[in-house]
């Protein structure tokens, strides 16, 4: 495992972070079983920073089961506070307890302001008294690093980058979004203020990893070089010097053997220089065939009508990237044929997905697009059938 000295404390952290977020479900809940296995085998292997947040559901909690077998000592810990239910300090104050109690710990090493979109929200926040309130439990030892997670445009990230002493952030960056939300720009700015660089969706939800269109795989295999799409892209990610730790949400042992021996290898060996060309045709590949941006972070989630958005714009970039059958197929499954459909026909335009959409896109003005793409004549026989077939 390759480290990353924090430039104003010293501390050893490892380049490869695990993203705790997508953990598998075993049912409705998290199988905790299975992903207190993955995180020994990580923390075996060198691993030594977690990402959670408070609004993950379960996940904090299966976090703080773990922790309690012993392990909490070999981690550092990041967890987030959702900015927009802050309206007095109580909250906060109670928020924050909450979150340890959950995480059977007595502090927090890596706590960020989640999804902090601009500075007018943190001068919000500030007149609440939120930075003093940072600084005491900084000073008590309680808090260790204070951060901030963002999805948003360059200009807003280099502001709030200013705007405060953060001991660290967290951006979404692949080689898909180089140049999107805080981008390239972002980082080269972040990395000159010495602030590390904490890197979230490395992959884009998994599309960079194993939902490439054929035409970006067999860019990247002119190389000659074995490597799996995952593996180019956060090759990308680590040949960056100013990339401090790349998060991945890998959630089985197969993703975390990888993972972990791409990030043993030093920077110099990540990319040679004629492997830059083929991510130029890969993205344009892959920007041709998505017609919906989404990361799948599932931060819209929970719709009020119980629309699966996530799901729905998946299966409308599949008529593109892997044809009509596989996407309408895959729409019938995974919404309609179900006792509770959660098929984008639910949508009642109400707004609340856009509130907290981090990439900012349009979700209600998508969905009627994806909704009259995929439930054609067909799809409304299919669904009454499915509805006879549970009614019975």
């Amino acid at each position: 495992m390759q480290y990353y000295t924090h430039p104003k404390t010293g501390e050893q952290l490892s380049r490869l972070g695990l993203g705790c977020m997508r953990f598998t479900k075993k049912g409705t809940s998290i199988d905790q079983e299975k992903a207190e296995r993955e995180m020994i085998y990580a923390i075996e292997h060198g691993v030594n920073y977690f990402d959670t947040a408070y609004i993950y559901p379960g996940n904090e909690v299966v976090l703080g089961k773990f922790f309690a077998k012993g392990w909490r000592s070999k981690v550092n810990l990041a967890t987030k506070i959702p900015h927009y239910k802050i309206k007095t300090l109580a909250d906060l104050e109670r928020i924050f307890a909450e979150e340890l109690e959950r995480l059977h710990t007595e502090y927090i090493d890596f706590y960020l302001m989640h999804m902090l979109p601009s500075t007018e929200t943190w001068d919000r926040l500030k007149n609440l008294g939120v930075d003093t309130w940072l600084e005491q439990k900084k000073a008590a030892g309680i808090i260790r690093h204070v951060g901030f997670s963002y999805h948003g445009g360059t200009h807003n990230f280099k502001a709030l980058i200013d705007a405060y002493d953060w001991d660290f952030c967290q951006i979404q960056y692949n080689y898909i979004d180089e140049h999107a939300q805080a981008g390239r720009e972002g980082l080269l700015y972040a990395h000159s203020k010495q602030i590390p660089v904490i890197i979230m969706e490395p992959l884009k939800g998994g599309r960079l990893a194993n939902k490439l269109p054929k035409e970006a795989v067999q860019a990247f295999n002119t190389s000659g070089k074995k490597r799996s799409p995952a593996e180019w892209g956060l090759r990308w990610l680590w040949a960056q010097e100013e990339v401090a730790i790349v998060l991945s949400g890998m959630n089985d042992l197969s993703q975390l053997e990888e993972n972990i021996r791409i990030a043993a290898l030093p920077r110099q060996e990540m990319l040679e220089e004629s492997d830059y060309p083929l991510y130029t045709r890969a993205t344009a590949a892959i920007r041709r065939d998505a017609k919906i941006d989404c990361s799948a972070c599932g931060y819209c989630m929970p719709c009020p009508k119980g629309v699966d958005i996530p799901v729905v714009f998946r299966c409308y970039n599949n008529l593109y990237a892997e044809g009509w059958y596989i996407g309408m197929k895959e729409y019938m499954m995974c919404t309609t044929f179900k006792p509770v459909v959660s098929n984008a026909g639910q949508c009642i335009g109400c707004g609340k997905c856009e509130k907290q959409c981090p990439q900012g896109l349009p979700i209600r003005a998508h969905l009627k697009t994806a909704q009259k793409k995929l439930e054609t004549p067909i799809y409304h026989i299919a669904k009454g059938v499915s509805r006879l077939l549970f009614k019975f």
